[in-house]
Parts: structure tokens; C-alpha cells; sequence
């Protein structure tokens, strides 16, 4: 009870305590200088400046508090986006490389190593945004019936994010999980897939593509914030790389 009541009195004792000091400074001042008008003109000259002082101080505090808002969404971001690819994204990731025809380049662009530096990664997004990647699942050999089993059995974790609040901020990522939501809904409403017809398959290509799109770049900026925040992790993310065609979480 003795300490609620401190925390209540403490603004209103720092006052007393701070208008105690600025007196006995001026008190001081007096003394010394022995001139009632000197000490007058001085604090009149400090009154005028306050309101530039206040709102310097305002300023800056809201910028320092809005900052560290950001920081605390994006540390929560990243934790969402963290979780989306150990239960779905990695796995997601690893299938629909499948698809994309000829997709060695795709492969040796996106294969990171211990090494990359931030001009990799940027060199590694500036390769999806100019790389226009073709899919054809059946073709290519995708195993669209165990993608539908996969994700439709994830369909509650897809739901469980789209709910987020927080990723309303992240835009580029709930577009991700509108379209990987959207192949599940075009999966799952398929009873069979195997011989649908031609323009089914075509469909199905371009939802692929769609989700591969998304998923490739916001992998890379995954990975590169692991490797600037949480370098055990990274570690771990480069070892078990879905664009590797061998992984072992073993370290040689």
C-alpha cells in the first residue's frame, strides 16, 4: 500500500523537488550577484524560451516513442513471419520450387551460405523481381495431392495469422497468405486431382506461381533478418535451406 502511494505522489514530489532546486539556484544568484532586477531579467529570459523547450522536448520524445513502437511491431512481425515458416513456409517453399520449370537458376540464386553479406540478399530479391519464373505442376512432377493434404491440414494455423492484428501493418506478408489460403480453398475443392482437366491445371499453375512469389521474397528477408538478429538461428535456416537439394541439420 506504502508503495501504490509513492508511485501516485512521485510526479508531484519531483516537482516540489525540482522547483526546490531552481530556487535555491536563483537564491544563490542573488546573493551573489546582489541584484534583485538581474535575477528577475534572468528568469524572465529562461520564461520565454520554455515553449521553445517544450516543444523540442514534445517533439523529440514523440519521435523517440514512435520509433520504439515500430521496433516493438516489427520484433512482433518478425516473430509471426518466424513461426509462418517453421509450421508452413520452409516445407511450402521447398514443394513449389518443384513446380518452377528449369529452376537451377532459381536454386543457385537463393542458395545462402554463412558468408552472404546484405549485398547478396539484395542481389538475391533483385533476381525474383526481374525473374519470371513458369510453373507447370503436373508437369514438373508436383505431388498435388500431398500439397492439398499438407495445407489443408494447416488451413486453422493460415486462419490463426490472417487474425493477427499486427500483420495488418505488414502488407506484402498477408498478401502471402491470402494467396497460399486461396490454393488451399482451390486444392481442397477438388475432390480428386489427378487427370482434372487442362484449364484446372492452368488455374492451379498460376495460384502456384502466385504463392511462389510471394513466398520466395519474403523468404530471403526472413533469412536476412535472422542473420543480423539471431545468428543461431541462421545457422540452423542455412543448413536446412529448401533450395538446397541435399539438407542435414548436421554440422560438418
Amino acid at each position: 500500500m506504502l508503495n501504490k502511494q509513492l508511485l501516485i505522489n512521485r510526479p508531484r514530489l519531483m516537482l516540489i523537488i525540482l522547483v526546490c532546486i531552481s530556487s535555491l539556484i536563483y537564491l544563490v544568484d542573488y546573493m551573489v550577484d546582489g541584484s534583485l532586477k538581474e535575477v528577475t531579467t534572468s528568469f524572465l529570459g529562461n520564461l520565454v524560451f520554455l515553449p521553445i523547450y517544450i516543444i523540442v522536448v514534445t517533439l523529440t520524445m514523440e519521435q523517440l516513442l514512435k520509433e520504439r513502437e515500430r521496433q516493438t511491431l516489427r520484433r512482433k512481425l518478425n516473430m509471426v513471419i518466424g513461426v509462418f515458416f517453421s509450421e508452413v513456409g520452409t516445407r511450402l517453399f521447398r514443394e513449389l520450387a518443384v513446380a518452377v520449370v528449369h529452376h537451377e537458376q532459381l536454386r543457385a540464386s537463393l542458395l545462402v551460405t554463412p558468408q552472404w553479406k546484405d549485398a547478396d540478399f539484395s542481389a538475391a530479391l533483385g533476381f525474383l523481381g526481374s525473374h519470371d519464373s513458369r510453373v507447370d505442376a503436373v508437369g514438373t512432377g508436383l505431388d498435388l495431392e500431398q500439397l492439398k493434404h499438407f495445407l489443408v491440414g494447416k488451413r486453422s494455423f493460415l486462419v490463426g495469422l490472417l487474425e493477427n492484428q499486427n500483420l495488418l501493418e505488414h502488407e506484402a506478408f498477408t498478401d502471402l497468405l491470402w494467396a497460399v489460403f486461396h490454393l488451399v480453398e482451390e486444392l481442397d475443392a477438388r475432390e480428386s486431382l489427378a487427370g482434372i482437366p487442362a484449364a484446372d491445371v492452368e488455374h492451379l499453375n498460376g495460384d502456384i506461381k502466385r504463392v511462389f512469389g510471394y513466398l520466395s521474397r519474403e523468404w530471403v528477408l526472413y533469412m536476412q533478418h535472422l542473420k543480423q538478429d539471431y545468428p543461431y538461428l541462421f545457422s540452423l535456416a542455412v543448413r536446412m535451406n529448401p533450395m538446397a537439394e541435399q539438407t542435414s541439420p548436421h554440422l560438418y
